[in-house]
């Protein structure tokens, strides 16, 4: 369509990869921004609007982790950045960057992956990258910015930012339900319409996924009946408790009732003793909060361990390159 499509990596996704296909999507108009990069290098998209020829700028700030902030800071911005300003300081300087490639009198955009403090979490966000620590408040997402589109959250919400006058700070959500703790959620897109200097007007545009999230309750009579008298939804991917005792076979005969059950689980009121010291539902624990509650079980209480495990937690995981 000639569309200007800006893509940047997230905390699921592998930012070299992105990097390796930027000419080859370039050539379609697609930019992507896999890893941080200066104003100049890609990490300010500028064209002009096709519709109305307005200039346009927009600021591409990929998912950044704790353990590669630092470098990411100092590589983008043209000073280095302090060791001790921790994670909200190198976003901040981050951010900062970028802004040298706003023009005036242009529609300045910036688009980031970042958990913002005060987000309400959606239900299928990875844990270990949404705790507090990688909280940045919405106060430093530029000031100069007519529109701030947000990655990360999978529920869709405006942010409040105090003290920030400049234009609205959106996570848009996610298109499709991708846990069942979202099974509830309604899936939407944000259309937003902005001038240079003017009031972002947006509009959200719910998606129909052809798939949706259900569970379903019951003994397998219960689920035989049920599903007999179409009471559950044949074309929704389902999550099921079964609510009978734990026995050989039973997946079997719940799988042959219901062929789009994705989860088959023993409902925690029938299950073992053993198996039901922690309920199905509760809120998942991040993976620092698992060590913190190994360490208390084996009697070793030190907070440095604590910190030390994040740091190797992050470097395991990530996906950022150990350099440019």
């Amino acid at each position: 369509t000639g569309a200007q499509v800006v893509a940047i990596a997230g905390n699921h996704d592998h930012g070299p990869t992105f990097d390796a296909y930027r000419p080859l999507m370039a050539a379609a108009g697609i930019h992507l921004v896999g890893t941080p990069r200066r104003p100049g290098d890609g990490g300010v998209v500028a064209f002009d609007a096709r519709s109305t020829g307005e200039a346009v700028r927009v600021a591409a700030l990929p998912f950044v982790s704790q353990h590669h902030a630092l470098r990411a800071a100092d590589l983008v911005g043209a000073v280095p950045v302090s060791h001790t300003a921790g994670y909200v300081g190198h976003v901040r300087a981050l951010v900062g960057a970028l802004e040298d490639g706003f023009a005036d009198g242009a529609v300045n955009v910036l688009t980031t992956h970042l958990t913002v403090a005060g987000a309400v979490l959606g239900g299928g966000e990875r844990p270990a990258q949404s705790v507090t620590e990688y909280h940045v408040p919405a106060a430093i997402l530029s000031a100069r910015a007519d529109y701030v589109a947000l990655g990360h959250m999978h529920r869709a919400q405006n942010l409040r930012a105090a003290g920030r006058a400049a234009g609205p700070v959106r996570y848009c959500g996610s298109p499709l339900a991708v846990d069942f703790g979202e099974e509830d959620a309604e899936p939407s897109v944000t259309v937003v319409d902005v001038a240079p200097g003017g009031s972002a007007r947006l509009r959200t545009v719910p998606l129909r996924a052809p798939r949706r999230l259900r569970t379903a309750r019951g003994s397998v009579a219960v689920l035989r009946r049920l599903a007999a008298e179409g009471a559950l939804d044949s074309a929704a991917a389902l999550r099921v408790y079964v609510q009978e005792p734990v026995r050989a076979g039973l997946r079997e005969d719940v799988a042959a009732i219901l062929p789009n059950a994705v989860e088959i689980r023993i409902d925690p009121a029938f299950a073992p003793a053993a198996a039901s010291r922690r309920p199905v539902d509760a809120a998942p624990r991040t993976p620092l909060e698992l060590f913190r509650e190994y360490c208390a079980g084996v009697g070793v209480v030190d907070d440095r361990l604590g910190a030390l495990f994040t740091r190797l937690h992050d470097e395991v995981t990530s996906t950022d390159p150990p350099g440019r």
